[in-house]
Parts: C-alpha cells; sequence; structure tokens
C-alpha cells in the first residue's frame, strides 16, 4: 500500500502542533519558550491550512467532471 506524502507530511505537522498546544497549556514555559512555541504552532497551522485547502480544491477538480474519474495536473500553492 503507497502512502500519500502530503498526507504523512500533515499528519505529522497536525502531531507537532498538538504537542506545541499541551506544551503552552502546561504553563511551565518561560515566556520566551512560550513565544517560540507560539510562533512555531502559527506556521504550522497555516501550513496544515494551506495542505487542507490543496485537497479541497483537488477534490473540487475532480468531481466537476461530472461522473467520469479525470486525473488533472494539479500544481500546489506556493507559499
Amino acid at each position: 500500500m503507497l502512502v500519500d506524502p502530503q498526507k504523512v507530511d500533515f499528519e505529522r505537522q497536525l502531531s507537532n502542533l498538538e504537542a506545541l498546544v499541551t506544551s503552552l497549556e502546561s504553563g511551565d514555559l518561560s515566556l520566551e519558550d512560550s513565544l517560540t512555541c507560539f510562533e512555531k504552532g502559527i506556521k504550522i497551522a497555516r501550513d496544515c491550512h494551506n495542505a487542507l485547502r490543496n485537497a479541497e480544491q483537488r477534490v473540487e477538480l475532480l468531481t466537476h467532471e461530472g461522473n467520469a474519474l479525470v486525473s488533472h495536473r494539479f500544481e500546489p500553492d506556493q507559499n
């Protein structure tokens, strides 16, 4: 079974985001460490949002072809 690398990256990033939130919620971090975690979390959240938006666009491409499943070349957004 082949695993889509984008899915693995998304799942890994989501897991990383959850770990950062847990660290922030613990209250054990210094202010500087909290800000660093927050910065990382914002970047990860944006990356995850972009991955979801790209997946949505792919689904839209497939569903707008009627009943036939047609393959299209897809270029993800570059940020």
